[in-house]
């Protein structure tokens, strides 16, 4: 497909050539490719398709990549990545060594700061316009921070501190009235009170009827003092007391009125920071986008004349077993309540919330509070299900140690997204759960096999009240069998044996069971028959079951979706500090390696990784191999 300008537009450098009536028919056809991108890779569709005009004029207006520019959690990009020197390369978005669906400073001198994760780009705008000063550099820092981001705290401890100091960077609101889901919270409630107070309605109305009576000229002059007015009349009343010069709110798909306002903040000398409000709509100028509840946040490839999803599984996922189950619970148990930040459709709670609205809450992006709100649930006897994706419990580290372990409450963790992602990268892979959760005191952590486990696991949680415990599951579908669910709950800290086999033994923890199967299948060529065992807990471990696989076999290896110091650490650490009588089996452990992992389909991150059927399957044939001859002098051993 070609384009009238786009096609000659590789750098912002090409955009700046063109007169400013020629940017609307860039924005145009920028919306156009992104659309035809996403609909072949996948990705996020709304966000981007929200900021066509925002981008365009951002990068004819400044000097980028000198004037450094930073989008908040980096959704938004996809236009972005066009204008920046990767228009060719975009339809490698989100396939493996291809481009990023985020931003990642690697990738371009255009991307200063990498986001993935929201509400970060203020605190990153303050410290390299601090760099800036300190260099007598006098580039422009313009960050772009979005409305739903706007709910986290770390957001507002940027705003606190950057207006305090007066230095003069530039915050633009993109306020859509989105995030992935619906927004919630006050500062939601306060952008919208800025568009439809009785002040600035009454004003607007009385604007409207005299420029009915005048030419269009004055009309025009007039309506710009209508938009005018929306600051004037309701004003930027929070972001002024913060200490920022407040502008707006404007119209961010006029690209006239977007390059005129940047061109006249580029060279402004208000001597503080500046605050540009722009209302935007998410999925603008693609109407199956715009009529879709989520605005096509996040999609899989899709038909773009129907907007119509490609190849989707009508496997359940994860995600749904969990929001079923659980909705299912509180059908008769009253104190069950859940909590999560900003992701109700992605953690499954939205088929909660079909029957128990009173009962979930969601606090925004905002999960150290969420985790805090939920202990004080659970002192007042209710059982909090906190449900957000592993990447993001990280950034609630410390309210997980000290509001919930250090006090033994009861908080259910449904961690979501667990181990690799696939397409979304390193950014969102769920890596370190099961280590930072290990090491609390009072915790008990489970990761299912497969679904039918993982049903069970949430009817254990609902009788473990005196101390917290998670189950972490990952994305997508598995194995879900209607003929095996039961109401069954698990012995705190067994495991059991799925296969019983001689010589070598395979203890797993979580979904890597499939690939175990589809091992020991493999290996059957050789005549070697594995024992394989599922942990089902990382926390207690199941003392008697490693005590049985180390007493009658020669070669134990640990299998865990997760990062060095889990659940393969805690085997070992009972074996060499524990356990009294010492074995003479070989451990090894498989784990995710010292590094991240890039964005490929999940099938290629495992394989990668060493953690695909085959090279299970190839670690222990090896093994069993190179040492033969230890095999051979154990048995007389034993035998002796």
């Amino acid at each position: 497909m070609s384009y009238k300008y786009l096609d000659d537009i590789n750098f912002p450098s090409d955009l700046r050539k063109l007169s400013i009536d020629k940017l609307e028919v860039v924005s145009s056809e920028l919306r156009e490719k992104t659309i035809n991108t996403v609909a072949k890779t996948g990705g996020h569709l709304g966000a981007g398709l929200g900021v066509v005009e925002l981008t365009v004029a951002l990068h004819y207006v400044f000097n980028t990549p000198r004037d450094k520019l930073i989008w908040d959690v980096g959704h938004q990009t996809y236009p972005h990545k066009i204008l920046t020197g990767r228009k060719n390369k975009i339809e490698s978005l989100r396939q493996k060594n291809g481009l990023y669906g985020f931003v990642k400073r690697s990738e371009s001198e255009y991307d200063p700061f990498g986001t993935a994760h929201s509400s970060t780009s203020i605190s990153a705008g303050m410290g390299m316009k601090i760099a800036n000063d300190l260099n007598n550099d006098n580039a422009n820092i313009i960050c772009v921070i979005g409305d739903g981001a706007l709910s986290a705290g770390m957001a507002y401890e940027a705003l606190n501190n950057v207006g305090a100091t007066n230095k003069q960077m530039i915050v633009i609101l993109n306020d859509n009235k989105m995030s992935i889901d619906r927004p919630v919270g006050a500062m939601s409630n306060y952008l919208a009170k800025l568009l439809s107070s009785k002040q600035y309605t009454s004003v607007r109305g009385l604007l409207k009827k005299i420029s009915a009576k005048f030419p269009s000229s004055v009309s025009t002059t007039l309506y710009k003092a209508e938009e005018y007015s929306k600051g004037l009349v309701t004003g930027g009343t929070l972001f002024e007391e913060l200490g920022f010069y407040y502008l707006g709110p404007i119209d961010g798909h006029d690209i006239k009125t977007l390059v005129s306002v940047l061109e006249n903040l580029k060279t402004s000398s208000v001597g503080k920071p500046i605050f540009l409000h722009c209302i935007t709509k998410k999925g603008k100028g693609y109407e199956p986008a715009e009529k879709a509840e989520d605005k096509f946040h996040g999609v899989n490839k899709f038909d773009v004349k129907t907007g119509q999803s490609l190849g989707s599984s009508n496997k359940k996922t994860y995600s749904a077993v969990f929001g079923e189950t659980l909705s299912k619970a509180a059908e008769s148990d009253e104190k069950i309540v859940a909590v999560t930040a900003a992701m109700m459709s992605g953690t499954g709670l939205d088929i909660f919330n079909l029957k128990h609205q009173s009962r979930l809450f969601d606090v925004g992006i905002a999960e150290q509070h969420a985790v805090t709100m939920a202990a004080g649930l659970a002192t007042e006897g209710f059982k909090p299900y906190v449900a957000i994706y592993s990447t993001f419990l990280q950034r609630a580290y410390d309210q997980i140690v000290h509001d919930v372990a250090l006090q033994s409450l009861p908080v259910r963790f449904a961690i979501d997204r667990a181990g690799q992602v696939g397409t979304d990268g390193p950014t969102h892979a769920g890596s370190y759960d099961i280590t930072y959760l290990s090491t609390l005191p009072n915790f008990i952590i489970m990761a299912p096999s497969n679904q039918n486990e993982l049903v069970r696991m949430i009817n254990t949680s609902l009788l473990i009240d005196d101390r917290p415990s998670a189950f972490r599951y990952p994305r997508g579908t598995g194995i879900f069998n209607e003929n095996d669910l039961d109401s069954r709950v698990l012995e705190i800290g067994k495991g059991y044996i799925v296969t019983q086999g001689n010589d070598i033994a395979i203890l797993n923890l979580g979904t890597r069971m499939e690939s175990c199967e589809e091992a020991i299948k493999l290996l059957k060529d050789h005549n070697i028959f594995p024992t394989l065992a599922d942990a089902r807990f990382a926390k207690p471990i199941d003392k008697d079951l490693i005590n049985q696989l180390l007493d009658n076999h020669k070669y134990v290896i640990t299998i865990e979706e997760g990062s060095s110091g889990g659940f393969g650490a805690t085997v070992l650490n009972y074996i060499h500090n524990e356990r009294v009588k010492p074995t003479s089996a070989k451990i090894s452990n498989i784990f995710f390696p010292d590094r991240f992992i890039d964005h490929q389909s999940p099938e290629d991150q495992y394989l990668e990784m060493g953690m695909d059927a085959g090279s299970i399957a190839q670690k222990i044939l090896k093994f069993y191999k190179t040492n033969v001859l230890d095999f051979q002098l154990f048995n007389k051993t034993k035998k002796n």
